[in-house]
């Protein structure tokens, strides 16, 4: 059962990442790469020049990068603090004698109120990251 809430989590989300890396990270490779050649093109530009202009092309980039790994990782953190909250609460029901069939079915129920309430909360995500790309890409 947490196998295929694990799943429903990871489907959400690798649809959101393909969408934003279509919608919006793609044009920015594509300009990034752009904006690279012309710097090459100058040939009067020092190498360090040119290295310093390259390096301000990439910097959106690495910029919008960085924004949807730490978007991922707090998601990511967000959703194992609920299943290790449902972790503890199936070791104490536990620990007070409860049956284990009683406990797997609580931390089954539990996993998947976290995974509910955590995939509502993708739309809302992608919404803010695809705001904050756009900025960022301007």
């Amino acid at each position: 059962m947490a196998e295929l809430q694990q799943l429903r989590v990871q489907e959400a989300v690798d649809s959101m990442v393909k969408s934003l890396e279509r919608e919006n990270i793609r044009k920015m490779q594509g300009a990034m790469f752009r904006c690279s050649a012309s710097c090459c093109e100058d040939s009067l530009a020092s190498m360090q020049q040119v290295h310093q202009c390259i390096e301000r092309c990439h910097a959106p980039l690495a910029q919008a990068q960085a924004l949807v790994t730490s978007e991922l990782e707090r998601f990511q953190d967000r959703l194992a603090r609920c299943t290790m909250h449902c972790n503890d609460k199936a070791k104490d029901s536990m620990d007070a004698g409860s049956k284990e069939l009683q406990v797997k079915q609580q931390l089954e129920s539990c996993v998947t109120r976290c995974v509910d309430d955590h995939m509502h909360l993708i739309p809302s995500m992608t919404k803010k990251m695809k705001e904050s790309l756009s900025s960022i890409a301007k």
